[in-house]
């Protein structure tokens, strides 16, 4: 079929063509081509390279079924009408670069097994890609969807690269299968949107929602670092495979039999006043530098990683951490600080000490307060103490008193070591009062009185307590026990025992009155924060 020439441009100009079923054995060269009317090649074979760089279809272009055994070139091509490419199959490299589609594109179907690149495509009607397989990796960077964006169904074997493109009315993409990196940096959405993928990382970095979105993942470790999001935003762990619409399974290739949890990886420089989290791994994830943690939504089972558990060498000593739920940046600070059992940073992720860690722990406590979730805030209250305790910048009042509130009871949150030492102060001053405490004898009044005409003038003495003679092992007597836990269990109650005493029994009274009913406060205390409503 003999061209024209555009009288305006020179560039070759075709009215209807068709070239349906059509085979291209040769350079197939399009390029600058004008195609004014019609443009026919549906099931038609590009055997060696196809281009159609910078050319023009007036009316529609349809391309179903065509098969590009070699690169297939559209790149700045126009496309004023219909688009289909419905069924095709890109055996090499798909090149659609900066092309425009004004009217309806369809790409349902379709096949890439090489790379293929819709870097800067501007979509201004409804773009379709369901179905669609790409097997090597797919760039939409900086692509426009001016319309409805659809790739129900769609697979990506490698990665999935949609950083800075602008879903203007997306409304909803997926469900689709990503088996490597599905990348939404810097893209915006301007309507409400749902995102359904099983994929194997979605990267969010300085993605903006303009509005309410929805994103129901499988597999996925999302990081969502400097987001932006001025509506509320849900992130869902999706626990069955998610399903066309005629109810069959997706098929979900080599993700398939792999953890289908949802891991977050960085919240860093994100606003989550508006941000719901349900069933979302936060083990691993980055929250210092995070904006309003304290109205951040957690839902369902949302794990931090634990502390490491049974004994640990600690020089010459044998320590055992207390089992708490903690941020994964406190778990690479103490690895830093050479601490065995917690994860260490990865290399490009930068330690951050107590001073930065204290705030998020307690936006977190906060959060989990706000929403009467009390027993559950106790973790980041005591995280938030242990950075306070660990900060060198605070004063060394400050730190020691956190030591001594640590020792006796855990910040007032483990009742057992507060019982611990409530139990062993008690022994100690049943041990004083036993040895030094009580006297000999009970000291036993005496009266004595003067006889004046009829008058009588009586005056009672009592002697002072006999200190206790003999050694030592003959006062532990089953009499002097029994009289010592009167003695300490009055004490514990700020109770007198009104047993006369030594002068070391008297003060050791006066000190266990003072303590040991603090110790049993505070273990009080700490029931009460496990079990409170």
């Amino acid at each position: 079929m003999d061209a024209l020439s555009d009288p305006t441009t020179g560039r070759p100009l075709f009215g209807d063509a068709e070239f349906g079923e059509a085979t291209f054995t040769g350079h197939a060269d399009f390029r600058k081509v004008t195609f004014s009317g019609h443009a026919g090649f549906d099931d038609a074979t590009f055997s060696d390279r196809a281009g159609f760089g910078w050319a023009t279809f007036s009316g529609g272009a349809e391309f179903g079924g065509a098969t590009f055994t070699g690169h297939a070139g559209f790149g700045w091509a126009t496309f004023s009408g219909r688009a289909g490419f419905g069924g095709a199959t890109f055996t090499g490299h798909a090149g659609f670069g900066n092309a425009t589609f004004s009217g309806h594109t369809g790409f349902d179907g379709a096949t890439f097994s090489d790379r293929a690149e819709f870097g800067n495509a501007t979509f201004s009607d409804r773009a379709g890609f369901g179905r669609a397989t790409f097997s090597d990796r797919v760039r939409f960077g900086g692509a426009t969807f001016s319309g409805h964006a659809w790739f129900g169904n769609a697979t990506f074997s490698g990665d999935a690269l949609f950083h800075t493109a602008t879903f203007e009315r997306a409304g909803q993409l997926g469900p689709m299968v990503c088996q490597g990196t599905f990348n939404l940096t810097g893209a915006r959405f301007g309507s409400p949107v749902t995102l359904e993928a099983a994929a194997a990382r979605l990267v969010c970095r300085r993605t903006r929602w303009d509005s309410t979105a929805a994103l129901r993942l499988r597999y996925a470790t999302v990081d969502l670092s400097d987001a932006v999001f001025e509506y509320p935003l849900s992130i869902t762990a999706r626990t069955a495979p998610f399903t066309d619409l005629s109810g069959t399974a997706v098929p979900e290739g080599q993700l398939d039999g792999s953890d289908p949890g949802l891991r977050m990886a960085s919240l860093q420089g994100a606003d989550a006043a508006h941000l719901v989290l349900h069933n979302v791994d936060l083990s691993a994830s980055l929250l210092s530098g995070t904006i309003h943690l304290d109205q951040l939504r957690l839902e369902g089972e949302c794990p931090l990683a634990a502390s490491p558990s049974g004994l640990r060498r600690r020089g010459l000593r044998l320590v055992r951490w207390t089992a708490r739920r903690t941020l994964a940046e406190e778990q690479h600070w103490r690895a830093a600080q050479g601490r065995s059992g917690w994860t260490a940073a990865p290399a490009s992720v930068e330690v951050v000490g107590p001073a930065q860690l204290a705030p998020v722990y307690r936006h977190l406590r906060k959060s989990f307060e706000d929403h009467r979730n009390e027993p559950d805030a106790a973790d980041f209250y005591y995280g938030e103490m242990e950075m306070r305790r660990h900060d060198r910048n605070r004063p060394r009042a400050e730190r020691a008193l956190l030591a001594v509130y640590w020792a006796l009871s855990g910040y007032g949150l483990r009742a057992s070591r507060a019982v611990g030492w409530l139990l062993g102060a008690m022994a100690v001053t049943v041990l004083v009062m036993m040895l030094w405490g009580l006297p000999a004898d009970d000291p036993n009044p005496a009266t004595t009185g003067r006889l004046t005409g009829q008058d009588i003038s009586l005056t009672t003495d009592k002697p002072d307590p006999v200190n206790p003679t003999g050694s030592l092992l003959s006062r532990l007597s089953w009499d002097r026990g029994e009289k010592s836990l009167r003695i300490v269990v009055n004490s514990v109650v700020f109770r007198s025992s009104g047993q006369d005493l030594t002068t070391i029994g008297t003060y050791t009274e006066m000190v266990s009155r003072l303590a040991e009913p603090v110790l049993l406060g505070l273990a009080a205390l700490a029931i009460r924060g496990r079990v409170k409503r």
